[in-house]
């Protein structure tokens, strides 16, 4: 049986642009996720699986990946919708919603993703971190 999967896009996105320390962050986030899943569908508390500290340093890794000047002046709108996701990422998991938890780990993904892609069409210029 094959686990859930939470950060697809966000993964393959990672992958064909060699972000190496993003992908290693998007894995520890995803199966942090799956764990906290199983938890929510089970209904258990699951505001102690450590998540709220996977998704930052995945945050944190794709900042440095696409560089944070980018990432706080053109790519502001990606951060935002990064942190407003992972805000309702949060929500949900102390709310013990899943179907929240869900929808939000889809914006989540999109954006990460999304910067990724916008990054790699900018091509491996002066503005972006190598990792």
């Amino acid at each position: 049986m094959r686990s859930p999967t939470f950060l697809p896009l966000t993964t393959d996105a990672a992958v064909h642009a060699g972000a190496h320390t993003v992908l290693h962050r998007a894995t520890e986030a995803d199966r942090t996720a799956d764990v906290c899943w199983a938890s929510l569908l089970a209904g258990a508390e699951a505001t102690r699986c450590g998540l709220e500290t996977r998704l930052r340093r995945l945050s944190e890794a794709t900042s440095v990946y696409v560089g944070t000047k980018w990432w706080f002046s053109q790519g502001s709108t990606y951060r935002e919708r990064v942190a407003r996701a992972q805000g309702c990422i949060e929500e949900a998991i102390t709310d013990g919603d899943g179907s929240e938890f869900a929808h939000a780990f889809m914006g989540y993904d999109h954006a990460l993703a999304s910067a990724l892609v916008c990054t790699s069409e900018r091509g491996r210029g002066k503005h972006r971190a190598r990792l």
